[in-house]
């Protein structure tokens, strides 16, 4: 589907493994080395993607900061921080009209679970419990935080999250209905529960192979490699031209796939089939010089969305690219953080590869970029972005 009005993304910050500035995220990116570590959880060793210690520092301190925000989960406080870094980046004020859409897969995972144990252990829970592990709380202390004029959304479609934020913007602004909305996701997934859950499913990693432990893009792996990691994203998107535009969206897709199991997809994807064709609905399929895949790092996920591209664009691929071997998977912050790497890729003219994966012939310049996520259920989105409009 494409724009009928030109949507601009002015403005983009994010918080995960990579760091919040965009020279630190970039140096990061640059290199080969994997930001995944172990940490134990419940006795077992397990892999995970942590944001840097300094920035856990930043946390606290916006913590220490209101009464309000003490009893906030950690989702809320970093969106909280990354919405106010984007819209300064963006110029916008607090108090300003813009919308905002903020969402997450698992919500307020670290307090649900703590409020849990306590009612577990005393058959009581604290006042506050309800409202703070509500999925709302997001967007909503964020507009508390940023007192903007204009609707305040938060919503959760699995690992999908962060671009449904973007479809929807996109239908308001294209609407008229607003003209400035700040999209995210954010996801705080690293607690013995959860990665219990995915233990459960047999999709996380296990893998000897500890300067890679995520092998996403290894179409060639005999068992699921799937590693979570925390972070949180935003962008700043408006209607219009921009001269400080860092990209604009030039096409947006979605489908859902005919799943026969709560967690699987389709062999070849149909889905992402789907969703891709749609986004490039009026663009030729060689003008697209770069993908940034979904790739979870499971088996049966890496490679239909893998056959999906090549049914779709046939040998003659663009580019493909992952980030997940790097920072993990983030849930519903996963979207944006594809859609940076593919702002950073068309910023600097330079892809960024996987080191594991098998080679491929590098265009000159990256202008166009199409994004994938897609979550449990089959709920897919592509989002292609363009340099110039």
């Amino acid at each position: 589907m494409t724009m009928k009005k030109k949507i601009a993304i002015t403005s983009l910050a994010s918080i995960s493994p990579l760091g919040k500035n965009p020279e630190a995220i970039w140096h990061n990116y640059l290199s080969n080395k994997t930001l995944i570590s172990t940490e134990e959880f419940n006795g077992s060793n397990q892999f995970v993607a942590r944001i840097p210690s300094e920035i856990r520092n930043e946390i606290d301190d916006l913590r220490k900061s209101d009464i309000k925000y003490k009893a906030l989960d950690e989702t809320v406080l970093l969106s909280i921080l990354v919405s106010r870094q984007a819209i300064k980046n963006a110029g916008w004020k607090t108090g300003d009209d813009f919308g905002i859409n903020i969402g997450s897969s698992r919500g307020a995972t670290q307090l649900f679970e703590k409020h849990h144990k306590e009612f577990l252990e005393t058959g009581k829970t604290s006042t506050l419990a309800s409202p703070t592990t509500t999925l709302g709380n997001i967007s909503s202390w964020v507009a508390h935080d940023l007192k903007n004029n204009g609707p305040e959304i938060t919503h959760s479609i699995t690992c999908s999250t962060a671009l449904h934020a973007i479809l929807n913007a996109v239908a308001w602004l294209q609407s008229g209905m607003a003209t400035q909305f700040l999209v995210g996701g954010s996801e705080a997934p690293l607690t013995a529960f959860t990665i219990a859950q995915m233990n459960a499913l047999k999709i996380y990693s296990k893998e000897e192979d500890t300067a890679y432990p995520c092998k996403s893009f290894d179409l060639n792996k005999t068992k699921n490699t799937m590693v979570l990691g925390e972070g949180t994203s935003a962008a700043c998107l408006e209607l219009g031209e921009h001269q400080n535009a860092l990209a604009y969206i030039e096409g947006i897709g979605y489908a859902t796939d005919d799943i026969e199991h709560n967690i699987s997809i389709s062999d070849e994807a149909n889905c992402f089939q789907k969703s891709m064709k749609m986004a490039l609905q009026n663009t030729k399929l060689e003008a697209v010089d770069a993908i940034v895949m979904h790739m979870p790092g499971t088996k049966k996920g890496d490679s239909s969305e893998y056959k999906a591209i090549c049914k779709l664009f046939g040998e003659n691929h663009p580019m493909l690219t992952t980030n997940k071997w790097k920072v993990g998977h983030t849930f519903g912050t996963s979207g944006m953080l594809n859609l940076e790497l593919a702002i950073l890729m068309m910023q600097h003219n330079q892809f960024i590869g996987v080191p594991f994966a098998e080679k491929q012939v590098l265009r000159k310049n990256i202008k166009k970029v199409l994004i994938n996520a897609v979550g449990f259920g089959g709920n897919a989105v592509s989002i292609l972005l363009c340099k110039e409009f």
